[in-house]
């Protein structure tokens, strides 16, 4: 007898790009605003992907680790958010055969890179996730971040991933261009950006137009304001890794920019 098993679903004709997403504060998930309708409408722009990377600044770790959870749990990890924020299940498969695959690419470019079988998805993978897919119909393999390396080493990490592009796998670095709770205006979401903000901002868009990687990866000594911007660098470095996973000339194509809160930046940019 016939097994009528559904066909895998085909390669894009084209390279899938890679994305960097400011996935801001979890109220993104729900609240109507500039870029939570930017993130409504992106995957329209894209090919459907056959599954989802996310490196995420909310998964921390010291080596790169890859969640290989066949049914990762939603992780509301944050406090002193309305009560809905918490019943929120985003309920995305994932797929364990890709998640050993993308560990093997990583430690084959030299980190050393390990399968984490049970893993659930950080806000800063189901936030963005919710808005562009709200169906959850497409496997989740959550990427850590190290925030005790630099930028070169998640350039790297991403770079690792590139082959993914070709087989529809789609890769997004979730972060924050700029990212300094201690400095937000929490009493009015639409503050004025303070100029510090401005000219970190204004200083990593202009390097990533003139594609001048060496400033990029040395950021933290030629932005201005880089310590005020990023006291922690872990939300930049999934802006690496999407670099590095569009492969070795990556060209950066702005795709929005808001802010809230004052200084949180919500940039979010496509690699191809």
């Amino acid at each position: 007898m016939n097994s009528h098993r559904p066909a895998p679903p085909s390669p894009p004709t084209r390279p899938l790009p890679t994305l960097f997403l400011s996935h801001g504060s979890p109220l993104l998930a729900v609240q109507d605003s500039p870029a939570g309708r930017f993130l409504d409408g992106l995957a329209d722009t894209l090919p459907r992907p056959s599954a989802i990377v996310v490196a995420s600044a909310h998964f921390m770790s010291m080596q790169p680790l890859v969640g290989g959870d066949p049914r990762p749990r939603t992780v509301h990890d944050f406090n002193g958010f309305p009560e809905p924020l918490y019943a929120i299940d985003y309920p995305a498969r994932g797929e364990p055969a890709l998640a050993e695959r993308i560990t093997g690419l990583i430690a084959g470019a030299g980190l050393p890179a390990r399968l984490r079988p049970a893993h659930g998805l950080d806000h800063g993978v189901w936030v963005p996730l919710r808005r562009m897919f709200p169906d959850a119909d497409i496997p989740v393999i959550p990427l850590s971040v190290m925030p005790h390396a630099g930028a070169a080493t998640h350039l790297a990490l991403g770079r690792a991933l590139a082959p993914l592009r070709e087989e529809g796998v789609l890769t997004i670095g979730s972060g924050g261009f700029i990212h300094n709770l201690g400095d937000l205006d929490f009493a009015r979401v639409d503050a004025p950006s303070p100029g510090w903000a401005r000219e970190f901002g204004d200083w990593m868009r202009e390097r990533l137009r003139a594609r001048d990687w060496p400033a990029l990866l040395d950021w933290q000594s030629r932005a201005p304001h880089a310590q005020r911007a990023h006291p922690t660098v872990e939300h930049l470095m999934p802006l690496f890794v999407a670099l590095g996973a569009a492969g070795p000339s990556p060209t950066p194509q702005p795709l929005h920019a808001s802010q809230e809160y004052g200084s949180l930046a919500l940039d979010a940019y496509a690699f191809t």
